[in-house]
This record gives structure tokens, C-alpha cells and sequence, in this order.
């Protein structure tokens, strides 16, 4: 295992400039993942780690040692692609051990490192067979033990299982939380699926634009979103948001908007306001709770089925708000319905900025 850091990182295609000034910390046995939207500069950052994109400007250490311009294959790097890229013609233990073969690794040690893989993989029954011969699922295992098999110090990931049914995914999901339950060792893994990074991470790194948004444990970005754009990327179905202004009323602060009122003194503010001020009030989707007794009226303008739960959305004045609830459902869509919010759970951001109060 080793650590990974990197120092004010910029990387320029043409004229576009992808990342600039980017710096991380990636500590020895963590797995980090890089979460984003398609285009924010998760995968070059990924590659650029790997040594297959240039630089412009910073430095990139691997285990304590300055590797910014070192080859790929210098880098004691496992990586692991979207797509399987594996050989057709060759078996899938000659996949997994072509690398080593290569390098001139000594047969009784490949055959060693193979068989070990392929225990952690539960490839054994399958050694002999062509990638023609296996499922989506396990062809990136075999991709997976083939990254393995190096015993390198860092694995890098990137999005491994998009391309997988929603059921496999969830399959090789937990087998790579049990495989680095029993390696210890550092992976950094790319993905958008923001359910990949909560179940999958040690810490999340939230990129957007090429600028990191927010690092932090799963549980933290999920419930203290720094700014609107986590607060709105992070959630199924995201946060809801409703504009208006906080002011200072005697000894209690109150959000106030066309619809809503609402005493928020218990919000852990980073500073006390000072005055009155323009904030977006977010509030996740299980924080709003239908009750007889709330003290706030909608209607319900849909209801999306999820299996154990329910999806209820309400029409709050002209705003949908979303809302979770388990069970059977004592209501139908068109019927107006009570409903009250925990304010103990809710975000409020700063309008001009967009960052967190």
C-alpha cells in the first residue's frame, strides 16, 4: 500500500483548462472515490495519477516519491478500466497473468499471485475459459484480478461497473468492499453514481468544473453539504429547495418565504447572522414527514412506488417537494395532506455565494 498526494495540479487540453491548482491527499489503505458528473475531471485526474496524461503544472508523489513525470508501468499502479479490455484470444488465466509473464515474473510466483486472485474473485472455475465465454460481470473480475495480480502499492478504478446491469452492480459493489476489507490497500476509484461512493468509500471527494467541492466521510458530505451543488448532486431524490430570507427577530432567527416560516435558531450557523440575508433552506427528502398533526399543508401531486418505500411528492404552495415514507400509504394522489419538517436536519446556504451557513 502507499499514499498518494498531489500538489497544485494543472493539466490544459489546448486551450481548455481541465484542472487547475488542484491539491489532495490520499492517505495509505483509504478508498477515496472521485464523484462527479460526467465532464467535472474526475477520470484525467485519475489518469493523470496513473502516469497516461501529461501534466501542465504540480507534482504527483506516490508513496512519499515524486512520480509526476515517471512511466505508467514505474508507478506500482493496479488500474482498472470501463471497459474490460481484455485479450480474446487468451484465456482468462493468461489475462490475468500476461502482465507478469511480460516482466519476466518467475512461473511459480504468477502462479501464486493467479491463484490467490482468483480466490478473492471466485474465478477458479472459470481459469480456462475466454472472455467470449463469460458474463459482463465476469469479465471485470477477471479485469479486476488482473490489476491484482501486480500487488501494486495504489488501485485505480474508473468507473468500473457502468457498464453492468443494475444487479451485478450491486454484486461486484460488495465484493470490492470485501476486497479491500482484506487487502488494506489504497484504492481511488471514479464513479457519478453517488450509491457507488456511499457504500463503497472510506472518504468522498465531490469534483465539479475540475475543482474539488467537498472531501469528507459519506455520512458528513450527505448531511452537510458545503455548497448547493452537493447539496443538490448528492441524494435519490436530491434535496429540496426553497428560497427566502433569514432576519433576526428578538432572540430566535427565522427563515421566512411567500410560503413557509420557519424558526431555524437551532441550525448550527458557522457565524451568527448579523442581519437579515437571502439563503436557499434545503431539507432531504426523509427530513419532511407526513403527519394529521404537522403544521404545514400540500398536496400530493405524485407518488413513484420504490419497493420498500414510497416517493411522495408534494405541491407546496407551486413548489414540489419530495418526501420518503415506508409502509402502506394512507393517501392518494389530489388529496391535501399535513406535513411538518425536522429543522434539526436542515441545510441553509448562503444565495450570493452558494456556500454553507
Amino acid at each position: 500500500m502507499a499514499s498518494v498526494s498531489i500538489h497544485n495540479l494543472c493539466i490544459r487540453f489546448g486551450e481548455t483548462e481541465v484542472i487547475k491548482n488542484l491539491s489532495l491527499d490520499v492517505v495509505e489503505s483509504e478508498f477515496l472515490v472521485l464523484l462527479g458528473p460526467s465532464g467535472c475531471g474526475k477520470s484525467t485526474l485519475l489518469h493523470s495519477i496513473a502516469g497516461l496524461i501529461d501534466v501542465v503544472d504540480g507534482r504527483i508523489e506516490i508513496g512519499g516519491v515524486d512520480m509526476t513525470w515517471a512511466d505508467p508501468t514505474d508507478r506500482n499502479i493496479g488500474m482498472v478500466f470501463q471497459s474490460y479490455a481484455l485479450y480474446p484470444t487468451m484465456t482468462v488465466e493468461r489475462n490475468m497473468s500476461f502482465g507478469l509473464r511480460i516482466n519476466g515474473t518467475p512461473k511459480a510466483e504468477i502462479e501464486r499471485r493467479v491463484k490467490r486472485a482468483a480466490e478473492m474473485l471466485h474465478l477458479e472455475p472459470l481459469l480456462s475459459r475466454k472472455p467470449s465465454q463469460l458474463s459482463g460481470g465476469q469479465r471485470q473480475r477477471v479485469a479486476i484480478g488482473r490489476a491484482l495480480v501486480r500487488e501494486a502499492g495504489v488501485f485505480l478504478f474508473d468507473e468500473p461497473l457502468s457498464n453492468l446491469d443494475a444487479k451485478l452492480r450491486a454484486e461486484l459493489r460488495r465484493e470490492l468492499k470485501l476486497l479491500h476489507k482484506t487487502l488494506r490497500s489504497t484504492m481511488i476509484y471514479v464513479t457519478h453514481d453517488q450509491v457507488e461512493a456511499m457504500t463503497l468509500a472510506t472518504r468522498i471527494v465531490v469534483m465539479y468544473a475540475g475543482k474539488i467541492q467537498q472531501i469528507g466521510v459519506p455520512g458528513e458530505v450527505y448531511e452537510k453539504p458545503e455548497n448547493l451543488f452537493v447539496a443538490g448532486f448528492l441524494g435519490a431524490p436530491g434535496m429540496n429547495f426553497l428560497p427566502g430570507g433569514i432576519k433576526l427577530a428578538a432572540d430566535s432567527i427565522v427563515f421566512e418565504s411567500d410560503k413557509l416560516t420557519l424558526d431555524v435558531t437551532p441550525y448550527p450557523f458557522r457565524a451568527r447572522p448579523s442581519g437579515t440575508q437571502e439563503v436557499m433552506l434545503g431539507i432531504r427528502p426523509e427530513n419532511l414527514r407526513i403527519h394529521a398533526d404537522g403544521e404545514l399543508q400540500a398536496t400530493i401531486s405524485l407518488i413513484e412506488p420504490m419497493g420498500n418505500h414510497h416517493v411522495v411528492w408534494l405541491d407546496f404552495g407551486g413548489s414540489l417537494l419530495s418526501c420518503v415514507v415506508s409502509g402502506a400509504l394512507p393517501f392518494c394522489v389530489d388529496e391535501p395532506v399535513r406535513f411538518t419538517i425536522d429543522v434539526a436536519r436542515i441545510s441553509l446556504f448562503e444565495r450570493a455565494s452558494e456556500q454553507r451557513l
